[in-house]
């Protein structure tokens, strides 16, 4: 499995998890994740798929390495996907591009 592939198992996995917020963003803990037997078996490195997550801003969370036991309070916030484009496109607008 690729990082990408990783990633979007992990939005997937925090979706599952966490709690919807009012913003559409999820919220879930460093430690629900961690001990989570599904993620334990998904996830050979779950901080290593947070930290590609954060650089590639799917997510956000205070610190740079987490670890188990110190950091299980540590919130996980998963942006909100952003909203597709409404094609609003006419079939008048598709003649005129013919």
């Amino acid at each position: 499995m690729n990082v990408e592939e990783e990633v979007e198992r992990l939005r997937v996995e925090i979706k599952r998890l966490g709690k919807l917020q009012t913003d559409g963003s999820y919220k879930v803990t460093f430690g629900v994740l961690f001990h989570d037997d599904k993620c334990a078996n998904i996830f050979e490195a779950l901080v290593g798929t947070l930290r590609a997550a954060k650089r590639r801003k799917f997510l956000t969370y205070d610190g740079e390495l987490l670890l188990q036991g110190v950091h299980d309070n540590v919130e996980i916030i998963l942006k909100p996907s952003p909203e597709p484009e409404a094609t609003t496109a006419t079939a008048s607008d598709a003649v005129a591009k013919a």
